[in-house]
């Protein structure tokens, strides 16, 4: 069943209007390619999604009826942090697609000494809208309605130093001994680490222990980065989540 869904950043009412534009209105016009009278669901992040009814579309600005309001949560009862090594661009593009299906809440970019992706100020701010589309798509998709919120790049030092207020820490190498199985049941939701392509270097390995991360693997065999991400989160959601 198609889902006819769509993200509107701005607050949405019981029998107001809302003017959607650019990327928004193209997804209804072209994407969707829904006529005047055809039925939407709006959703703006907070939880809640709204029906509408698209009264026109006129060039790129369409107008919609909204309708009803339906507290409809989605969410998964485990909150998961996905710090996630930067990949190269179809990679990383595919980890934040499946990792906002599977339920992620956060997504923390972390470009560390093997990632071949190098970002100035310029590139890691469209990076970071080009991320939060992605995200906002796989929510249309999924029926999310709660985008997760994806943090901008971050050096490997910036983070371990920081957003670490997550208890439960595992640091995903092939070399661990530890299951996912074998993780205590989070209390307080999981975070997961995951090195690019070329994985964590020893040394920040060493600093994830030593801020805490407890180190699993996913299975004998070396998965490549987006591989491991999607395969961790889908573990994760198993054992302690709605899966």
């Amino acid at each position: 069943m198609r889902l006819n869904r769509v993200y509107l950043d701005a607050p949405l009412a019981c029998g107001s209007r809302a003017t959607l534009t650019g990327s928004a209105a193209a997804h209804v016009t072209r994407v969707l390619r829904l006529k005047a009278g055809e039925a939407l669901t709006l959703f703006n992040g907070t939880g809640r999604e709204f029906a509408g009814t698209l009264v026109q579309a006129h060039g790129d600005t369409v107008t919609v009826e909204v309708g009803a309001a339906h507290e409809v949560d989605r969410e998964s009862p485990l909150p998961m942090v996905l710090v996630q090594g930067v990949s190269r661009s179809e990679r990383m593009d595919l980890t934040v697609q499946k990792a906002t299906e599977l339920g992620v809440t956060r997504l923390v970019p972390v470009l560390t000494e093997r990632s071949v992706v190098k970002l100035d100020a310029g590139q890691a701010a469209r990076k970071l809208e080009h991320w939060r589309a992605i995200a906002v798509a796989a929510c249309e998709q999924s029926g999310r309605n709660r985008p997760p919120e994806v943090l901008p790049p971050l050096s490997y030092r910036e983070f371990i130093g920081s957003h670490l207020e997550v208890p439960t820490r595992l640091l995903l190498s092939p070399l661990a001994s530890l299951r996912v199985a074998d993780v205590p049941r989070p209390v307080a939701g999981v975070m997961v680490l995951i090195g690019p392509e070329g994985g964590l270097s020893a040394p920040e390995q060493a600093q994830a222990l030593a801020a805490g991360f407890l180190a699993v693997r996913m299975g004998p065999r070396v998965l490549r980065t987006e591989t491991a991400a999607l395969a961790a989160l889908t573990l994760l959601q198993r054992e302690f989540g709605d899966f």
